[in-house]
Formats: structure tokens, C-alpha cells, sequence
């Protein structure tokens, strides 16, 4: 109890750092809305359809800027989760900032996660809500399911 009367304390000294923590988390929201939209909007219609994830066009062509971009995107999908861990307790918009600093950084199983989330109709219905909202095509998605074979 004494940590979080500390914790207190020193935020009622410093109130500019809360000031700046609401706008940051404003600006935040504001960019993850506007961010996420326009990621949707861009993903290839038949991205859900493959197995697995498909190499980009720049993979084999621009090794260097590949790895450039994916150090960026990790670092920058890094400080959204850890700025939205602390929104959870601060004001902002914290979950949907840790969600935003997962959809950008790479880890293994990523490809599975999303076709899995895509997968449920209230998410797979959204997307395709906010691409047709950006005149794009409706995301495909594989729609048979396995069943059992009976011998």
C-alpha cells in the first residue's frame, strides 16, 4: 500500500507528465484507429486462403530493407504493447494499443493467430465491413472445414 501512496505522490508533483501521458494516449488511439484501418484496407483479398504466409515480393529482392522495416515495426509494436501496458492503469486506450503493438510484431504462430481471429464471423464481417468502407474487394477465407473421413 505505501508503493501506490508513493506512486500517487509523485504523480500529484508532476502533473505535466499526466497531461502528456493523456495526450500521447489520445494521439495513440487516434493513430492504432486510423493505423488499423488502413492495414485492413490493404491486405490481399486472398491473404487467408494459403497455409501459410506467403513471402513478400521484396523478400528476396531488397534483403536489407526486409530486415530494416521488420527491426522498425518489431520496435515500434514493442513500445505500443508496453505504452498500453501502462494505459491499463493511465489513462488511454490500453488494450486496444497492446492489440495494435501485436498485430505489428512478428513472433511465431502469428500467421495461425490471425487466420484463427479471422475465422470468427463477427471479425471476418468487421474486416470486410472497413474494406468495402475503403472500396476494396471482401477478404476470401477458406470455408470448408475438415471433417472425419469415415473408411
Amino acid at each position: 500500500m505505501n508503493y501506490v501512496n508513493s506512486f500517487i505522490q509523485w504523480f500529484s508533483s508532476h502533473p505535466e507528465i499526466l497531461v502528456g501521458l493523456g495526450i500521447s494516449s489520445i494521439f495513440i488511439f487516434l493513430l492504432s484507429i486510423l493505423g488499423i484501418s488502413w492495414f485492413i484496407a490493404n491486405i490481399p483479398e486472398d491473404y487467408f486462403l494459403a497455409s501459410k504466409r506467403k513471402p513478400t515480393k521484396w523478400h528476396e529482392q531488397k534483403p536489407i530493407l526486409r530486415l530494416t522495416v521488420i527491426f522498425i515495426k518489431n520496435i515500434i509494436g514493442l513500445l505500443l504493447i508496453i505504452g498500453g501496458l501502462l494505459m491499463l492503469v493511465l489513462p488511454g486506450q490500453g488494450l486496444l494499443t497492446i492489440v495494435t503493438g501485436l498485430l505489428l510484431i512478428n513472433y511465431p504462430g502469428k500467421y495461425r493467430l490471425e487466420k484463427k481471429i479471422v475465422n470468427k464471423p463477427s471479425i471476418f464481417r468487421a474486416l470486410n465491413w472497413i474494406r468495402i468502407k475503403a472500396n476494396k474487394p471482401p477478404l476470401k477465407r477458406n470455408t470448408t472445414h475438415q471433417s472425419s473421413k469415415i473408411d
